[in-house]
């Protein structure tokens, strides 16, 4: 059996295949995206932000003090400010599981009906209140 080469198979195949012209192609098809393609921003908004790599760790040269740019603080402390109020917010937070509730409910029950004595009372209580 002989060996099936891919690139005759492609070519095959290719070949094979129905030309169409493209839609570019046909006048009708032709229109702009965008009416004002060749007004450009005059702030230059649109230039290349690519700062080329220096060598230095963060652009620094050694001997130089880096200068910290004015959003740094407020991100910083804004990151971290509210991160710390989370966990405070979260280690305050009411237990709202169903686990604790039934808890507390099969015990209010509990103490209503007189099988489990009210965990407030002293043992000297629990005794007196027993004998009544």
């Amino acid at each position: 059996m002989p060996l099936i080469q891919p690139t005759r198979c492609a070519q095959r195949v290719t070949a094979s295949l129905p030309t169409r012209t493209p839609a570019s192609a046909n006048p009708a098809f032709r229109r702009s995206i965008s009416s004002s393609q060749s007004l450009r921003s005059a702030s230059g908004s649109h230039e290349d932000h690519y700062d080329p790599p220096s060598g230095w760790l963060w652009g620094v040269p050694p001997g130089q003090k880096y200068q910290k740019e004015g959003w740094e603080n407020v991100w910083i402390y804004g990151f971290f400010g509210s991160l710390g109020l989370g966990v405070v917010a979260y280690a305050y937070k009411p237990d709202t599981s169903i686990q604790t509730w039934a808890l507390e409910e099969a015990r209010r029950r509990l103490e209503a009906e007189g099988i489990l004595a009210d965990p407030g009372l002293k043992k000297g209580e629990v005794e007196a209140q027993n004998t009544e």
